[in-house]
């Protein structure tokens, strides 16, 4: 018998190993999908290295044009989170979810107790006006940040974002993606009351 009739005797685990191998990651996987929907845990509240930390002090620029009762909208000033509690909201015009969020962040604007800002992400600002135009302004002052240096210095994941500061300057909450109704009561309105409460 020559070297090339001999039979591999290791072969047959091998190939057997390469068949269970899929099914093997694809339990693995699936369990921890599993897991993840059985926690019932808030995918859109995710822990940031900036809560509890000072607000970026990084100042932005108006976006040009954009008036309010007659008054020009002023920048985002970092300066200006001191003894009140804000809400950064980050938006694009260009962003759909954004878009889907905007009449719920035209509610809290009616909360006198919150300061509303606005982080114009990578935006035009014909864009941004026409935006602000059409669905309302429920920001008190918005930062343009067309470069997004704004945005990673906040540590923005995606847009919509938004950061609760509270009035000692600090982030006390952090939630990403579009707020719902459900949200806003069982999540941010907690965190609102506890940075009102705090100093």
């Amino acid at each position: 018998m020559t070297g090339q009739d001999q039979v591999d005797p290791v072969a047959p685990k091998r190939s057997s190993l390469f068949v269970f191998l899929p099914l093997v990651v694809f339990s693995v996987l699936a369990g921890i999908f599993a897991l993840q929907l059985i926690s019932g845990r808030d995918e859109s509240v995710i822990p940031s290295a900036l809560i509890g930390k000072p607000a970026p002090d990084l100042p932005l620029p108006p976006v040009d044009g954009l008036r309010r009762d007659g008054q020009p909208v002023p920048g985002l000033d970092p300066g200006s989170f001191k003894g009140q509690v804000t809400l950064v909201n980050v938006f694009g015009s260009w962003c759909l979810p954004c878009r889907v969020e905007h009449p719920l962040l035209m509610q809290l604007a009616q909360d006198r107790r919150i300061r509303m800002a606005g982080l114009n992400y990578k935006d035009k600002p014909e864009n941004a006006l026409r935006f602000l135009d059409e669905l309302g302004n429920p920001y008190a002052v918005i930062g343009a940040d067309q470069s997004g240096r704004g945005a990673i210095e906040w540590g923005v994941y995606g847009v919509p974002e938004t950061f609760l500061v509270g009035r000692d300057g600090k982030i006390a909450y952090k939630h990403i993606g579009p707020f719902t109704a459900d949200s806003i009561r069982d999540d941010l309105m907690p965190a609102v009351e506890a940075a009102l409460k705090a100093n």
